[in-house]
């Protein structure tokens, strides 16, 4: 009778062990990242991507799609508004991330990084939407709170995401809060406001 004494069937089950092993830690891993999605991820991703694009239109289309499985998916609100601000419909834009931002605020838990993650997003792109518009000292309460609720996201992406996705060191929320408040000490006369060089870095944010 051949059993483990023999070497080449004590390799071949060891493969086999191996083998198995790998499998069920796959399947194992597919089940709990689908218990962890959400209903309406794979459209939000898919908007995301042509939101980078700069495919607004079509990018909207996916968050509608997200909205409709799933109501109040904070990725596909946030999305939405950052594609309207990009098709310059600000008014709309911006009543989204307030809903957004109201939203998020009544149903945050404390123990939900992904969703401070959010909200922080959503008082930022709200500020940068409201400082294109020259309402400066709004837009500065919300780069302010942007800071209060997640200060690694007002404070910019890292080194490494600077490299992959940016050719310009991008400016932050807490740069630009800086930059406002200064200017909003200054007579009125001898404000700047505007610094195009530094505003073209500027980037909406999505979590």
């Amino acid at each position: 009778m051949i059993g483990f004494d023999n070497p080449r069937v004590l390799k071949r089950f060891i493969i086999l062990l191996a083998v198995a092993t790998f499998v069920m830690f796959s399947v194992w891993a597919m089940i709990n990242n689908y218990k962890d999605t959400t209903k309406g991820d794979y459209e939000v991703r898919e908007g995301d991507i042509l939101l980078q694009d700069g495919k607004y239109e079509t990018a909207i289309k996916s968050f509608e799609a997200a909205l409709a499985v799933q109501p109040n998916h904070r990725g596909a609100l946030g999305g939405q508004a950052i594609a309207l601000m990009g098709l310059k419909k600000y008014g709309e834009a911006e009543n989204l991330f307030t809903y957004l931002i109201n939203y998020l605020k009544e149903t945050l838990s404390d123990d939900d990084p992904t969703g401070r993650g959010a909200l922080a997003a959503a008082y930022a792109n709200r500020g940068i939407l409201r400082d294109r518009l020259g309402r400066y000292e709004e837009a500065l309460k919300d780069y302010i709170q942007s800071a209060l609720v997640d200060r690694d996201l007002a404070e910019g992406p890292g080194v490494v995401e600077r490299l992959l996705y940016y050719e310009k060191k991008p400016s932050s929320v807490i740069k630009r809060a800086e930059y406002i408040y200064k200017q909003l000490k200054l007579p009125e006369a001898d404000r700047v406001m505007r610094n195009p060089e530094e505003d073209e870095k500027q980037r909406r944010y999505k979590p």
